[in-house]
């Protein structure tokens, strides 16, 4: 089957839940829309920003399915698949292929700390198991596993893998990956502390995969475009440095508290965040608010910014 080739900004969404704690399924419906009428270009469900590990199994399942019923054309919608094993993952991707989704984004399984040798058996096996595009995030501050580049090359010859996300703070590492041409769409987080957003634009990588986008979508669209001219450069430099307040600010607490909470502040349909994890102090969500004003995020989206206190009601 054709590659199904991803550029731009790849958001990772929320998952929103209704005051009882249930997921929130027409918030779900009012988020797509706002990503695919601003400029985003790929979703990402269930992955770390959307609390997937704090999620049932049967939540997963429903999930996929009543989202799937909502892509368009327009955006596509992954999934985030990783299961505790493979057999598990594998099971959760052929879920996610009946049900409708356009490909599933896989991390190493959580927890266990496997060598990077088994982590690669692990990305090939699911992809032998499927015809379902697949993306790797190699993300060893979450998972402990971290990928050298060669094991990622060799991986990504596979044909059913089509996105890389990397989330070391290596530029090397991002540099020898696009060195090797692999058939696959090479994006990074858009955390400016990890310093991979610069270096991968410029060495040619294919957009972000991100979550600061649920935020401001448009903007982080301008930071995810592929350069091909002196234009696209120059834009990618003035709305970088513009947003270096807001992406500072949505690292500054584990993903997804600021994000989410900062989402829920302004008027979107975001909810709580599910236990243990708790909401921002006011006085940190304050800083948050204020960077959302000062960039004109609220007149250019028709947020709806309160006073904390406000909020906190």
């Amino acid at each position: 089957m054709a590659k199904t080739k991803l550029a731009g900004s790849f958001v990772a969404l929320i998952t929103p839940f209704n005051k009882d704690g249930t997921v929130d399924f027409a918030a779900f419906r009012t988020l797509l829309k706002f990503h695919e009428d601003n400029g985003t270009a790929a979703i990402l469900i269930m992955g770390s920003t959307g609390e997937v590990s704090m999620l049932s199994p049967e939540e997963r399942k429903a999930i996929i399915v009543e989202t799937a019923k909502m892509k368009t054309a327009k955006m596509p919608i992954f999934f985030g698949c990783t299961g505790n094993n493979t057999e598990s993952t594998i099971a959760m991707v052929k879920f996610a292929k009946d049900s409708g989704a356009d490909g599933a984004i896989l991390a190493a399984p959580a927890y266990i700390c496997a060598p990077e040798d088994d982590i690669e058996r692990f990305f090939l096996e699911v992809a032998d198991a499927t015809d379902l595009p697949l993306g790797i995030y190699n993300n060893p501050p979450r998972v402990k596993s971290d990928l050298h580049w060669d094991h990622l090359l060799r991986i990504f010859k596979h044909p059913n893998y089509v996105v890389h996300k990397e989330s070391t703070g290596r530029v090397g590492q991002v540099a020898q990956v696009l060195a090797g041409r692999p058939d696959v769409s090479v994006m990074c987080c858009d955390s400016p502390n990890l310093g991979l957003v610069v270096p991968t634009m410029s060495l040619g990588g294919h957009g972000t995969a991100n979550m600061t986008g649920n935020l401001a979508p448009r903007e982080i669209a301008t930071i995810s475009t592929p350069w091909t001219d002196y234009t696209d450069a120059t834009n990618f430099r003035e709305t970088y440095l513009r947003m270096l307040p807001l992406l500072h600010f949505t690292y500054s607490a584990i993903n997804p508290v600021a994000v989410k909470s900062l989402m829920k502040a302004v008027g979107l349909p975001a909810g709580d965040l599910r236990k243990p994890l708790t909401g921002l102090a006011a006085d940190h969500l304050a800083r948050g608010l204020r960077i959302v004003s000062e960039l004109g995020l609220d007149k250019a989206y028709g947020f709806d910014v309160k006073s904390v206190a406000a909020v906190a009601a």
